[in-house]
């Protein structure tokens, strides 16, 4: 899919609300809404067995702080996200170029994570956590946690 400028999204990799409480969001998504959730050591839920998406996950907010920013807390003077959302894109330089070009901010550019996806992220004009990430190193498919990119 491909829009009028330069970035070509390839899929939704992952979406889902950054939390505050885990326990309360645990109790909607899981036990009201009836999603089933494996967890990390960290309290990070996620599943791959939603449609529509490659991952669904609950992010608590000090994750998405110190995927960003390097600490467990969000910065004051940059609007806390309500949810984050990925696209995988075939080069993720060229679109954080063309991002930048129209004038959006980012908080990490062309990041190199440990498990081998390299992520840009900015905040929507939605107050969304906005990532594009490449889900390749050097066209090998890397195995990485739900998208998750922390």
């Amino acid at each position: 899919m491909e829009g009028a400028g330069n970035v070509k999204i390839l899929f939704v990799a992952g979406f889902g609300p950054i939390v505050r409480d885990t326990g309360e969001s645990r109790k909607l998504y899981g036990e009201v809404l009836g999603i089933s959730f494996k967890e990390e050591s960290d309290s990070y839920l996620h599943t791959e067995a939603l449609q529509g998406a490659k991952a669904f996950a609950l992010r608590p907010l000090s994750q998405a702080a110190q995927s960003c920013f390097g600490k467990d807390t969000w910065p004051n003077g940059i609007p806390v996200p309500q949810a984050w959302l990925e696209f995988d894109v075939d080069t993720v330089e060229e679109a954080t170029a063309e991002l930048e070009s129209r004038g959006y901010r980012m908080l990490i550019k062309n990041k190199k994570e440990p498990w081998g996806q390299t992520v840009t992220r900015f905040i929507s004009p939605e107050g969304l956590l906005v990532g594009v990430t490449v889900p390749t190193d050097a066209g090998q498919e890397i195995v990485r946690p739900c998208a998750r990119s922390d």
